[in-house]
């Protein structure tokens, strides 16, 4: 027998036999279905239809004044789908299909077994829970295909979507304003590759090539090229593989932005926005559609590497929203222990549990208004993902430990830097939530892919920690940002910032030299990975930072294991310290020692 499954609303058991009807409540309610309503006839099952939300009816098909059969006509005339299951005393073959013909799930035949009856519902649930996730998909994808239609038109960069022959499928009006320039009569339907071959734009033929083949980004790259006036223009493009249906290759997306504007005239790149700070291409397209998404009332999920900024993203969507003058409130779900979680989001009454000395409001209550971010959602429990899709689903919710739903207006956002899509696969994150935590998708770059940005940020920092430590430090060496520059920075712009934070504890001038920068940036310009050969005549600062190898010559695995057992060691063990210098969450670093098995007995931990 299945476990218990509680219905998502409403069971309505129509019957005009007392017995029958109160032996079904019992049976009903002891597996757990929740409200069980019945009604002893016909007008009464009406009444309850109209003001209640029935998620499924069983009905005798004998019924004072009128039918079961009646009341199944009458669901279905006005469009209540909810399942209908017939119970009969008189089994007969013109009304079991007359029944089935106006749509009821099943046909039961008096004596009602238990275990059948308790079965069909199931069942009936069950596709009726199958369907309805499946049409609120489709209408959010309807409700996004619709918002990336406009955001598409009305982008200031040109957009050039083709298919895997080069065909142009769509064009926005900035790219066919831009070619009408350049290549006359070029637009939907004509074949990118062939059109440009003997042009300027045979670089861009290349680079489309290149994305089919490989299904790799191209990323920036400027050219010059004049209009039909033979006035010049250089242009930014990237191109990026199209993957609609998980790893299918569908073609790709082409972003032309026009860089020849004249002396003086604004550019309309920001560097810096919200809390964010950066310039490049991605980081501009990040923040458009920041704005655009924020003006939009819907769930988030903001996905990412750890220390990219979802926590930022969070805030500027916030402050974009017309929520910004309400709650926006923070939950790292990492944070709380598992068994608390439900209680901290949605309260408690007194008395609910051990240690309930006093009724809790609950974070979503406290948002109400406003918005609730949840970080780190991959990690809640099957229970608190089933509650949270109930919410999304009712906007009402049940404090723990208590019968009376509350309302509340809350835009749910999300993030996590784990794949989702995988814990969905493995059956340890629920399909159903997935999506409807994924209605917008908002992806923020790692430092690696918008290396442009790193002057940018080093100079905010600095600023940020001269002021905070009392320094003047005016800047840093062209050698040292040049290897900050070649570095793959694994931990992102939280461990830039930290990296910067420790430089300017270090330097004892005004400039930041190689001499600040962590000995095994110096060495090689990215994570410790392999075997370095040992410096001659070092420092003593610098034999210092490399006494911790000594610790890992043999077991322990290389690359990123190497790096983090070395910072444990460099820290004593302090896990905070070490999660800070590496530039990830405490709860990251937990989770990396955990999934690579590392042994940390060869050092002392805190």
């Amino acid at each position: 027998m299945m476990p218990n499954t509680p219905s998502e609303g409403s069971i309505l058991v129509v019957d005009d036999e007392t017995s029958l009807r109160e032996t079904f409540h019992f049976f009903l309610t002891r597996e757990g279905y929740a409200p069980v309503l019945t009604a002893a006839g016909y007008e009464q099952a009406l009444a309850l239809i109209r003001t209640e939300k029935i998620d499924l009816i069983i009905s005798d098909i004998v019924l004072e004044k009128s039918s079961g059969i009646d009341l199944l006509k009458y669901t279905r005339q006005n469009n209540i789908d909810c399942p209908f299951i017939i119970i009969t005393g008189f089994p007969d073959v013109s009304t079991a299909a007359e029944s089935l013909r106006f749509g009821a799930f099943d046909y039961i035949v008096k004596p009602v077994d238990k275990e059948a009856l308790l079965r069909s519902v199931r069942l009936a649930l069950q596709q009726r829970n199958l369907e309805l996730s499946r049409r609120q998909a489709e209408e959010e994808r309807e409700r996004y295909r619709i918002f990336l239609d406009a955001v598409f038109k009305s982008a200031g960069d040109g957009i050039i979507i083709i298919d895997e022959q080069q065909n142009i499928v769509k064009i926005n009006e900035a790219a066919q304003s831009l070619f009408d320039t350049l290549i006359p009569g070029l637009g939907v339907g004509s074949q990118l590759g062939s059109e440009i071959v003997d042009s300027e734009f045979a670089s861009l033929g290349d680079d489309l090539l290149r994305v089919l083949r490989t299904q790799k980004e191209v990323t920036e790259h400027r050219f010059e090229c004049r209009t039909s006036d033979n006035n010049l223009k250089i242009l930014s493009i990237c191109a990026s593989p199209l993957m609609m249906d998980g790893d299918t290759l569908n073609g790709a997306v082409i972003v032309i932005r026009d860089m020849s504007l004249p002396p003086g005239a604004p550019h309309g790149n920001r560097n810096r926005f919200h809390r964010f700070i950066g310039g490049s291409l991605s980081m501009q397209a990040l923040y458009t559609l920041i704005e655009n998404v924020g003006r939009v009332d819907t769930t988030v999920l903001v996905t990412g590497e750890s220390g990219t900024g979802k926590e930022l993203a969070a805030e500027a969507l916030h402050q974009e929203s017309p929520r910004s003058s309400r709650p926006l409130i923070k939950v790292d779900c990492t944070s709380i222990p598992e068994n608390l979680l439900e209680s901290e989001l949605f309260g408690h009454k007194k008395g609910s549990f051990t240690g309930a000395d006093k009724d809790r409001k609950g974070l979503l209550l406290q948002a109400d208004g406003g918005t609730l971010f949840l970080d780190e959602i991959g990690e809640i429990s099957p229970m608190t993902q089933l509650r949270l899709l109930r919410f999304l689903q009712e906007r009402t919710f049940y404090p723990v430990g208590s019968d009376t739903p509350i309302v509340v207006d809350t835009r749910i956002i999300t993030a996590t830097n784990v794949d989702l899509k995988e814990k969905v696969q493995s059956g340890s994150f629920r399909e159903d939530l997935y999506f409807r935590l994924k209605v917008i998708d908002l992806i923020l770059p790692p430092l690696r892919k918008r290396m442009d940005d790193v002057p940018l940020l080093v100079n905010h920092f600095i600023k940020k920690y001269n002021s905070a430590l009392e320094k003047k430090i005016y800047g840093i060496s062209d050698n040292a940002l040049s290897l900050l520059k070649s570095y793959h920075w694994p931990g992102n712009v939280r461990e830039l910032e930290h990296l910067i934070e420790r430089a300017v504890v270090l330097c004892p001038g005004t400039t930041i030299s190689t001499s600040e920068l962590p000995h095994d940036l110096i060495l090689s310009g990215f994570p410790v990975s392999e075997t370095k050969p040992a410096p001659t005549a070092a420092s003593s600062e610098e034999t210092d930072l490399l006494k911790p190898h000594a610790i890992y010559t043999g077991e322990q695995p290389n690359g990123e294991a190497a790096r983090i057992l070395e910072t444990l060691a460099k820290c004593g063990g302090n896990k905070a310290k070490a999660a800070r210098l590496l530039g990830m969450d405490r709860s990251t670093l937990y989770r990396k020692i955990r999934d690579l098995d590392l042994d940390l007995s060869v050092i002392a931990l805190e």
